[in-house]
């Protein structure tokens, strides 16, 4: 740790501050003074999730009390605190998932990062894969319950900086199974873009042909991967006609009926 924060001087000056990952159980006041003197502004805590069972199964080798200690001792000392999590975890459920995100909320950390479990090559959860005994989520499911999660954290201030894996040949060539895209965070988008619309359209008890005015950056999210919205869409009664308004902005949508 030294030798690398060492590496950082004669050069600080020219960022804002450094941010670090780290474990729950490796926080305590000394490594906190230290990170505070070599210009460290943002801890962010692999807590990977909030239920005690999941982190035993998955042989996390600290507690959820760990996560909660950790987090109010790093907000005490002024650094920006991220929490980072995965979904989908070997023993864990869309509701534990669920409930420890509303645990996140409760710590209030700065940012959050969502990442679904992937099987890797030659990993404890590749033998209980194998065995049957894992079954890793699907790629809808997943994207599914990582748009509720990001709308949950978006709801009470707390910006989700990731979601999903970045993509790495390395990656690719390990990667048994699991919920994995190169576009993941577009994917759950598209699920909440879906999700806005559909209870704007009830609201409004709107059937059949409707024109939906959308933000530039809201068109392929709204019209969904491989066109997935406009089809569920279909489906449900309505023929929906995609058009970018630049006045709009993010997820902001009017309809013309």
């Amino acid at each position: 740790m030294l030798e690398l924060l060492d590496a950082t001087t004669g050069y600080i000056d020219k960022f804002k501050g450094i941010r670090i990952s780290t474990r729950p159980d490796c926080i305590d006041d000394e490594i906190l003074m230290l990170l505070k003197r070599y210009g460290v502004t943002s801890i962010e805590l692999g807590a990977q999730s909030l239920c005690d069972d999941v982190l035993v199964a998955n042989n996390r080798g600290h507690s959820a009390y760990d996560v909660f200690k950790a987090s109010k001792l790093i907000k005490s000392y002024g650094f920006s605190l991220g929490l980072q999590m995965m979904t989908g975890l070997y023993k864990s459920s869309d509701e534990k998932d669920i409930e420890t995100a509303r645990r996140f909320i409760e710590i209030k950390p700065d940012t959050v990062r969502i990442y679904p479990t992937i099987v890797m090559k030659n990993t404890d959860l590749q033998r209980l894969y194998e065995c049957g005994v894992y079954l890793p989520a699907d790629l809808d499911g997943a994207a599914e319950l990582c748009a509720q999660l990001i709308t949950m954290f978006e709801d009470n201030f707390i910006r989700v900086i990731r979601v999903g894996l970045h993509h790495s040949d390395s990656l690719i060539d390990n990667c048994v199974c699991g919920p994995y895209h190169p576009s993941f965070r577009e994917l759950c988008e598209s699920k909440i873009m879906f999700n806005i619309l559909y209870d704007m359209l009830l609201s409004e008890d709107i059937k059949g042909e409707c024109t939906v005015k959308v933000s530039k950056s809201g068109v392929s999210k709204m019209i969904g991967n491989k066109r997935s919205n406009l089809l569920k869409f279909k489906e449900l009664g309505y023929d929906l006609t995609i058009i970018q308004d630049d006045s709009l902005v993010g997820r902001e949508i009017v309809l013309r009926y």
